[in-house]
């Protein structure tokens, strides 16, 4: 599809403002996100503990994906969801800057994540409603892309700020952050938002008829490629979870400055995930999204091996480029899938906190799980162990791909019927 026919739906305006809310909205998900655990490590954390901390907040998160995307497919007010998510993330964020004891962490975390779990459903539902199926793959690519941007130039500040002025920056960093993307999703004509379309029911071309209605929600637990794609992403990030954290503490217990190293393992990353981004818009355009998200449950296995072997502040380059790799091609492609199986149904946007939810098991055990692993046989079986989990993965993905495929690589708006066989 040329950008030429995408433009039809959704003006350069609205598109433009979604960018800019995708580009400064990183710290709106995640609070400080990798510099929490280094910050609580030089206040005295051990790593079983902040591992702890951070599987509480996402285990709030988890239960909370589904019930907002439902809360986004019902309301029109999707823009507000997306400022009120954002005001409590800062302020949850704030909160640890005052008091680092355990209690203070622990709800800080359950409310970022509460707040984060509404965001990414509500910036797909919106992008859905102004762009519509057909123009969804490629405006999401470069929505992925700006946020990845955004990570990259947030990540890169706050290293440096937090090295010239202490970590207090970063937290002073993260509410700016919050601020423009309050402002970029102000700049989004409302009227621009197509409701309807945002939950994945479309009006036919040339009719004036309403859309149709949404399926209920048990249809969630009949979809074949759906379930095979969450419980996938489950044993992925059950070992991509706590494997960044993780070598952040391996690294940084060395001769490094923790900010700064910190920072660079984002940066790197999220420069390979711009890229990775679009390769995967163009991908899944043109050979569906079986073989991209394949891709990605490869890396992990490779990345665990170079992680544990290399320990050091230049490993950061091949672990960072290969999680760049993956975590690029699925911020497109997962999202992508899902409102493809969905489209008719009336519920896209919960069927993506459903999924989120349940990669949300995996990933909110993977810190507390590899931390207490860390604490007893160390970081190098850790990073193995970590990087296995992923063969599930593969199995379940290959296994399945007769199922799989044909959902994949299925038409931009085809019907549930015609893909959840």
């Amino acid at each position: 599809m040329s950008d030429d026919q995408v433009a039809l739906k959704g003006s350069t305006r609205a598109r433009g403002a979604l960018e800019a809310l995708n580009f400064s909205m990183a710290d709106m998900q995640a609070g400080i996100g990798p510099f929490l655990g280094v910050f609580l490590q030089g206040k005295g954390w051990a790593t079983g503990a902040i591992g702890t901390v951070m599987t509480i907040g996402g285990v709030a998160g988890m239960l909370m994906t589904a019930p907002a995307g439902a809360l986004i497919d019902a309301t029109k007010k999707k823009r507000i969801a997306v400022i009120v998510s954002g005001i409590f993330t800062v302020l949850a964020s704030t909160l640890i800057w005052f008091s680092q004891s355990i209690w203070v962490v622990a709800t800080s975390q359950i409310a970022t994540a509460i707040a984060g779990a509404a965001i990414g459903p509500a910036v797909a539902g919106i992008t859905l409603g102004i762009v519509r199926q057909n123009g969804f793959n490629r405006q999401n690519g470069r929505n992925q892309a700006w946020n990845h941007a955004g990570n990259m130039v947030g990540a890169a500040l706050s290293g440096y700020l937090g090295w010239k002025f202490g970590f207090g920056a970063v937290f002073v960093l993260a509410a700016l952050f919050g601020v423009l993307a309050i402002v970029s999703v102000l700049m989004i004509p409302e009227a621009e938002i197509d409701h309807q379309a945002a939950r994945g029911l479309e009006k036919d071309d040339g009719k004036d008829d309403d859309a149709g209605k949404a399926e209920g929600f048990k249809m969630l637990l009949h979809n074949k490629p759906l379930l095979i794609l969450a419980a996938s992403l489950a044993f992925f990030h059950l070992g991509n979870g706590g494997l960044l954290p993780l070598y952040t503490l391996a690294v940084a217990s060395k001769d490094v400055n923790p900010a700064i190293f910190a920072a660079e393992m984002i940066v790197v990353a999220q420069a390979v995930m711009i890229v990775a981004a679009i390769v995967a818009m163009r991908s899944a355009e043109a050979k569906g999204y079986w073989l991209v998200i394949l891709v990605t449950f490869l890396i992990l296995p490779v990345r665990g091996l170079i992680a544990s072997y290399f320990i050091t502040s230049w490993g950061v380059f091949p672990v960072q480029i290969l999680d760049g790799i993956a975590a690029g091609l699925q911020s497109v492609a997962v999202p992508g899938l899902v409102a493809r199986i969905l489209a008719g149904t009336g519920r896209v946007n919960v069927g993506q906190g459903a999924v989120m939810t349940v990669q949300g098991v995996g990933a909110s055990l993977s810190p507390a799980v590899g931390g207490w692993i860390a604490e007893g046989l160390g970081y190098h079986v850790t990073f193995i162990l970590l990087g296995a989990f992923s063969l599930v993965s593969i199995a379940l993905w290959v296994g399945f791909a007769g199922s799989l495929k044909p959902a994949c690589a299925g038409k931009p708006g085809a019907p549930l019927r015609a893909v959840a066989a």
